[in-house]
């Protein structure tokens, strides 16, 4: 039987950006999914993006990924959110069919000429000494590999909760996983449980829809692939608004006893930012509403998610909980909302690379991580991917992005540094270098690295440096042109900015706080031609806007980074046991040997560990 490079086990958001760069990179690859139909589902909400996770998607998207172009492909409706801050803020997000999306990824994945898929589900890894071989599946099938990369997801020992009725399974009408659990905690792993929950599918045919308030997305150029391609192909498709109420909360708190997050059968770890119904009404006593969205599943099926209604309650008590809103009088479910509970491995016994420190050549990617969010799943399943490769190809080179490089570095610094201790989700707070880590120059961050790894295809790197090139000349433009009063005071005055007295720099001009480019090419000719020449005119010019504007906020943040980087490139001896070195405290040794740090850097960010034991450290370390 074949020898692979890459087995990737699971075709979920992670299992697929794995699978694809692996391939893309020359690694002969095998992808193994219990249900070739379901690669790329949407367990939960029909959406991709939101607050930071639209930057991990750019991200991803910049470093050669998929999922943007798939989610462009599939959009129902685009939104940028948080456009009333600072562009250090703003987040695309979608709405997808979900069923497209599949779709879509499917046929990404099929026409990748070094990626074999085979419908199976693994029970076993093959190890030896202490390095993994391969995988032995259900059907009794072996494939052996040089590297292996588990995205999971909520399969391993899943168990679905319908109120007091449990069922086993990764997802709904999908069984659950056993055996490699059991085999990895043999082998030392630490591992745990943790619970999510995802609310009804509605059928919105019945919701009195004049009760609600729609809203619908946005038309204008933004997008999330930074690849041109046509805009929003699929009919667009709007959500619907409406709450809660108390006699909604009512039914739901006289059944308090029957919900499993609080009766004591759920006893495991569940997302704090994403709440439960049960949850927000016990949590927030005094809040008599509660948002719902409801959201579209596909451009032609009467199918909506509930966001906002996620429940393990028995069915029966949601529906009349929901059948208390006005607008949801007459609803009816297509299925009930439900918990998962499932295994996660502790991440802080992984590298930044994601490969485990147990057992050489195997990787961890995705909820099994103890993350949440297809996002923050697809960035590590590349990662993991990228540094499998090159695990086979180029043996000493790994590839990790730094806190001031990406969201991704961010998300997997904090999981192999601080470890979890609730289902992990990205925001924007977790970042210290918010400015630099924009959505809209993710390109400018990553796309170098992945012109570098060969990640990139041609056409993006060509794309790319076009971009940069008339960006670049458009700002030099800005900074050199000078404008009389006379052309700009009308709009000037228009806009409640003081009016110009003398000749003055268009830079200058576009530094005060209501002035936009757009608006003064309205009133300077030479700079509505250079905008009009530019291949993607809004992109770029709003690129050269934002680094005007905030040029003086991102070269002093750029400064802060790379003081701080100076601990991030010196690096500890692998061989070091800290358990001998008695200079620093005991709970410094024993952190510092559960997670072996590769560098300074990202010991100092350990929690308990002192400035005192990182001064030992560099002294140490010949610093």
């Amino acid at each position: 039987m074949m020898i692979y490079d890459v087995i990737v086990v699971g075709a979920g958001h992670a299992g697929c950006e794995a699978a694809a760069a692996a391939a893309r990179l020359g690694s002969k690859t095998l992808l193994i999914t219990m249900d070739m139909n379901r690669i790329a589902q949407m367990s939960c909400n029909p959406a991709v993006g939101g607050i930071a996770k639209g930057q991990i998607v750019r991200e991803i998207d910049a470093l050669g990924g998929r999922m943007a172009m798939i989610t462009d492909a599939t959009a129902l409706q685009f939104r940028m959110l948080n456009r009333s801050k600072g562009p250090a803020m703003w987040s695309p997000r979608t709405q997808n069919d979900r069923m497209k999306f599949i779709e879509h990824w499917r046929s990404e994945l099929e026409q990748e000429t070094n990626l074999d898929i085979i419908q199976d589900e693994v029970k076993q890894l093959i190890i030896e000494d202490k390095e993994v071989k391969g995988v032995k599946t259900l059907l009794g099938l072996e494939f052996k590999a040089i590297t292996v990369i588990l995205t999971v997801g909520t399969f391993l020992g899943g168990k679905m909760h319908f109120g007091e009725r449990q069922i086993e399974g990764g997802r709904i009408a999908e069984p659950a996983s056993h055996g490699i659990t059991e085999q990895l905690k043999e082998l030392g792993f630490r591992t745990d449980r943790m619970k999510t929950g995802t609310p009804a599918r509605i059928d919105i045919r019945t919701v009195d829809l004049s009760l609600c308030e729609k809203q619908m997305g946005e038309e204008d150029f933004h997008r999330f692939s930074f690849m041109d391609a046509p805009m929003r192909t699929l009919q667009q498709k709007p959500c619907f608004i409406t709450y809660t109420n108390e006699e909604c909360h009512n039914v739901l708190r006289d059944s308090l006893d029957r919900s499993p997050l609080y009766n004591g059968q759920i006893q495991s770890i569940g997302p704090r930012y994403c709440p439960s119904i049960e949850t927000k009404i016990v949590t927030f006593k005094d809040k008599n509403m509660h948002q719902l969205f409801l959201e579209p599943e596909g451009e032609t099926t009467t199918e909506y998610y509930i966001n906002g209604f996620s429940s393990s309650l028995p069915p029966e008590v949601q529906l009349e909980a929901m059948k208390k809103i006005p607008a949801l009088k007459n609803v009816r479910f297509f299925r009930p909302g439900y918990a998962i509970e499932y295994d996660f491995f502790d991440p802080t016994q992984l590298q930044p690379t994601l490969e485990t420190m147990p057992i050489k050549n195997l990787f961890f990617a995705g909820q099994i991580n103890g993350t949440t969010g297809y996002e923050e799943a697809a960035g590590q399943g590349l990662i993991a991917g990228i540094n499998a490769h090159l695990n086979v190809h180029s043996q000493g080179k790994e590839f990790i992005l730094k806190r001031d490089e990406a969201y991704i570095g961010v998300l997997i610094d904090d999981l192999v540094t601080k470890g979890v201790d609730e289902p992990y989700r990205m925001f924007t707070s977790r970042a210290e270098y918010r400015i630099l880590l924009r959505q809209d120059n993710a390109d400018a961050r990553l796309t170098p690295k992945a012109i570098e790894l060969g990640l990139a295809t041609q056409e993006r790197a060509k794309a790319y440096r076009n971009k940069y090139k008339q960006r670049d000349e458009l700002i030099k433009f800005i900074e050199t042109f000078s404008v009389q009063p006379k052309y700009i005071n009308d709009y000037l005055e228009k806009i409640g900015e003081n009016p110009l007295k003398q000749r003055t720099k268009l830079k200058d001009v576009l530094l005060r706080p209501f002035v936009s480019i757009n608006g003064l090419s309205e009133y300077i000719e030479p700079l509505a031609t250079r905008i009009e020449q530019l291949s993607q005119k809004e992109i770029i010019s709003e690129s050269a806007e934002i680094q005007i504007k905030y040029g003086g906020y991102i070269a002093r943040e750029q400064q802060q980074a790379d003081k701080l980087r100076r601990l991030e490139n010196v690096y500890i001896p692998d061989h070091l046991d800290y358990a001998e070195l008695i200079q620093l405290s005991t709970e410094a040794r024993q952190k510092l040997q559960r997670i072996k740090p590769k560098t300074i850097g990202q010991a100092a960010r350990i929690p308990g560990i002192s400035p005192h034991d990182i001064s030992i450290l560099l002294v140490l370390c010949g610093r």
